[in-house]
C-alpha cells in the first residue's frame, strides 16, 4: 500500500542529479552536494598521496584535493580532453574535486524509476552505488559520495591537506 505524505507534494519523490560520464558509463550524484563544475586545470602533484589522488588545485584561495574518479572506481585511466571536468563536492564537510570524463546534464527524475543495483554492476563495487535509474534510453548509476571514500582514505586525504596547508 502506498503511503501518502501529508501536506507534501510529489516533489519529495523527485531526485535532482548532476550526471556525468566515465568511459561508457553514466553516473549521477545529488545536485545539492555539487558546489561547482570546472574545466580541467593545472593540478599540482603531491608526494605520498593515495593512488587515486591526482594532486591539489588552488580554487579561489583554497587548496583542495583532486581525486581521479576513474582510478577510485578501478576504471582504466585515459588522457584528459576538452570535455574533462572537475566536479567540486562536499564530503564529510571537506571540499574535494572529482575528475570525470564529461558532465552530461542536470536531471530531475522520479524516485520510482530507480532500483537497487544488481550484485555486479559494470564490475564496480556496489557499496558506492545507491541505486540505478532506468531512463528511457539508458541506465544511470547513482553514486553515494559518503561511501566513495573509506574512512581511511578520507583520513589520508585530510592528512595530505594538513601537510599541504602547512607549507
Amino acid at each position: 500500500m502506498k503511503k501518502e505524505h501529508e501536506g507534501k507534494t510529489d516533489s519529495s519523490e523527485i531526485l535532482q542529479l548532476v550526471s556525468f560520464k566515465i568511459g561508457d558509463e553514466e553516473f549521477g550524484i545529488d545536485i545539492l552536494r555539487v558546489q561547482e563544475i570546472n574545466k580541467m586545470t593545472q593540478i599540482t602533484k603531491v608526494p605520498n598521496a593515495p593512488f587515486f589522488v591526482e594532486g591539489v588545485i588552488n580554487l579561489r584561495g583554497r587548496v583542495i584535493p583532486i581525486i581521479e574518479l576513474r582510478k577510485r572506481l578501478g576504471i582504466e585511466k585515459k588522457e584528459y580532453d576538452k570535455n574533462t571536468r572537475i566536479i567540486v563536492v562536499e564530503i564529510s564537510s571537506k571540499t574535494i574535486g572529482f575528475i570525470v570524463d564529461a558532465v552530461s546534464e542536470v536531471l530531475r527524475i522520479p524516485v520510482n524509476i530507480t532500483e537497487q543495483p544488481p550484485e555486479l554492476v559494470t564490475g564496480l563495487d556496489t557499496k558506492y552505488i545507491t541505486s540505478v535509474a532506468k531512463l528511457e534510453d539508458r541506465l544511470l548509476i547513482l553514486l553515494d559520495l559518503d561511501k566513495l571514500l573509506t574512512v581511511e582514505q578520507t583520513e589520508a586525504v585530510e592528512e595530505l591537506m594538513k601537510d599541504e596547508n602547512e607549507e
